[in-house]
């Protein structure tokens, strides 16, 4: 191999592939590219710098197969640099095809929202006259709102007049129970007390009975049985 070559074959080959994937991939960029123009051409401008190394490392290649020492070394460089020069023709051929759909698409699109931009304004007086029925709308509903809390609110005074009442009603059974626990209390010690006088006069009852059958016993005695 010649010593005149400016960068080693390899490492030309290296970057050739290279350039050829970052112009793939930037080719797709502009496919997919929904705008604006000023995207576009930006795309475009890094594509042709990808393009200028690309071309300027297929040169190199093409002038290191020249300078080889060996022919057979020297025709299968020469054919390698004319894969890559058709590669690189595929992809100018590409890259004008994705330039002319990006642009198409642009130029739909901006008509797109030209047409948008006329029913926006239709759209936006249809808007406001909806709007203010809308608004009208709010008006009457929070009239409605306004008299059902009115209504809720006598509601709710009611209510709690009838648990003021109640609670009076509650207040005066219960001053009543107790009143009533009172009474209950004392007849219950009345009761005690009854039931406590009611056997002691049974008690004495007995007690006189029995003085009294033993003095009939002895009166008896004396009589019956005076040796006794």
């Amino acid at each position: 191999m010649a010593a005149a070559a400016s960068v080693p074959v390899r490492v030309c080959h290296q970057e050739i592939v290279k350039f050829d994937l970052e112009i793939k991939a930037a080719v797709q960029d502009i496919r997919d590219c929904p705008g604006p123009l000023s995207a576009l051409t930006e795309l475009n401008a890094a594509v042709k710098e990808k393009f200028h190394h690309l071309r300027g490392r297929i040169q190199e290649l093409e002038q290191m197969a020249k300078e080889q020492d060996k022919e057979s070394e020297k025709q299968a460089l020469l054919r390698e640099v004319e894969n890559h020069k058709k590669q690189m023709l595929s992809n100018q051929a590409a890259w004008r095809k994705a330039n002319l759909a990006c642009k198409i698409a642009i130029d739909n699109s901006e008509k797109d929202q030209l047409l948008h931009g006329r029913d926006s304004l239709r759209q936006r007086k249809t808007t406001k006259e909806s709007l203010a029925e809308s608004a009208s709308n709010i008006t009457e509903s929070l009239m409605s709102i306004s008299r059902m809390m009115s209504q809720q609110v006598q509601q709710s005074e009611e209510t709690v007049q009838t648990l003021a009442n109640s609670s009076r009603t509650i207040l005066e059974a219960n001053e009543e129970f107790k009143s009533m626990s009172g009474t209950i209390q004392l007849g219950r010690k009345l009761i005690t007390k009854y039931n406590r006088r009611e056997l002691t006069d049974k008690l004495l009852i007995f007690l006189a009975l029995a003085l009294f059958l033993a003095t009939v016993l002895y009166i008896l005695k004396k009589r019956l049985f005076p040796f006794l």
